[in-house]
């Protein structure tokens, strides 16, 4: 099968392509590079090194003798992906190409508007573009569970059964994004199932919990096939903020009082499931959602986590809380569903096992590259930026970085 995988060069459309260029599946590996871009910009940096896309693509085909085609493309200009869906005529598309930090689409207006417009405006190019020209591709498309928000009733995978005033249905499950990045994916998800309804496109929704750990099996197999781990306020994860935190002997900083629950996923299994998805595509028409996780943890309990973890070698680590910079419940019902991808074939790696051998160890190996500056939030969701964009712009002496930092 030929795979177009979109994002590319991302923390998991790079483990992905190598993961699916592994298995056999003729890859065509598509980014504009924007990520790196977007790092100048808020002077942040994968913990982790990584390499161009070049040479990743090259070092894999040296290690592996398969080979990725890699195309550098901006979704949002509809005429150059139509070309390339034109051109390639996939089976199936894999997209990861979209703005991902919800601290960034809040930092402004500036930053709110360009979320939107590179996620919702690059989805509805791309479903225009398999129209025309790969009516019968499988659309499998990385959401995010953070659509759903924190209801007080369980979760269900995409829809819910209704009864109301004697009339029974089923409907969209009910959304309440906590930020404008995760209203994008709203929008998203809203666009892609009328195209389905309207066009008979096929697509899975893939709502994804929080992912931890930057090592697969392809990723380890040289250090130019690494992929990004990210720490910092703007594009880190919490579990990676607590393990940096602990190398460097700083407490572990929990916003607000900890209660805040949510999803959690390997990367392991992230890219199993992209695998599984394709393998298993829907009807034509049909629109579909998995809720891709395995475990429920809260912030608090994952800061004890660390803690414990690195209490059994020997060291102390402290937790402080912090005034939530986020517009968020704190305490609240947490139940999702989440069988569907077990039921395809999915095999969980759990969190413990993977706490201390991959994420601690990889923050240890590489502490000497901490940006400590970037660890603490400076964006308050309720306040915007605490840090001047603007200001930054003006003084950076990047030719390539000052003619981009806008889009």
């Amino acid at each position: 099968m030929r795979v177009i995988v979109l994002g590319a060069d991302g923390y998991l459309g790079w483990p992905t392509s190598l993961h699916l260029s592994a298995r056999g599946y003729e890859v065509v590996a598509v980014d504009s590079l924007v990520r790196r871009r977007w790092d100048t910009l808020c002077g942040t940096s994968s913990l982790v090194p990584i390499a161009t896309m070049e040479r990743r693509v090259a070092r894999w085909a040296a290690e592996t003798g398969r080979n990725i085609q890699w195309v550098r493309l901006d979704l949002r200009n509809r005429a150059d992906l139509t070309e390339l869906i034109t051109r390639h005529r996939p089976d199936a598309v894999v997209h990861f190409a979209e703005q991902r930090s919800a601290p960034y689409s809040m930092i402004g207006a500036e930053q709110a508007v360009e979320t939107q417009v590179n996620n919702v405006v690059g989805t509805l190019n791309l479903l225009f573009a398999l129209r025309e020209s790969a009516p019968d591709c499988h659309l499998v498309k990385l959401g995010t569970m953070g659509e759903y928000g924190t209801p007080n009733i369980d979760i269900e995978e995409g829809f819910i059964e209704i009864e109301h005033n004697g009339r029974r249905d089923r409907l969209p499950y009910p959304k309440q994004p906590g930020s404008f990045y995760h209203l994008s994916k709203v929008h998203d998800s809203h666009n892609i199932m009328f195209a389905c309804k309207t066009w008979g496109l096929r697509s899975t929704d893939l709502n994804q919990g929080v992912v931890y750990g930057c090592a697969t099996p392809e990723t380890q197999i040289h250090p130019e096939l690494r992929t990004r781990f990210d720490y910092d306020d703007i594009w880190g994860t919490v579990l990676n903020r607590y393990c940096v935190q602990a190398a460097i002997g700083r407490p572990l900083t929990v916003y607000g009082q900890g209660g805040q629950t949510r999803g959690f996923i390997d990367i392991r299994d992230t890219v199993r499931c992209i695998e599984l998805t394709i393998a298993n595509p829907p009807q034509p028409g049909e629109y579909r959602v998995f809720n891709q996780f395995t475990e429920q943890f809260s912030v608090g309990e994952l800061a004890e986590r660390v803690r414990e973890a690195r209490r059994a070698h020997g060291l102390e680590t402290e937790i402080v809380h912090l005034p939530n910079p986020r517009a968020e419940a704190e305490s609240h019902y947490y139940n999702a569903k989440h069988q569907k991808l077990i039921e395809l074939g999915l095999q969980p790696h759990l969190l413990a096992e993977t706490l201390i051998e991959d994420v601690i160890q990889t923050v240890e190996r590489h502490r000497h590259r901490v940006r400590v500056e970037t660890i603490e939030p400076r964006v308050d969701w309720r306040k915007g930026a605490l840090i001047n964009l603007r200001a930054r712009r003006t003084s950076d002496r990047s030719p390539r970085a000052r003619s981009t930092l806008g889009r």
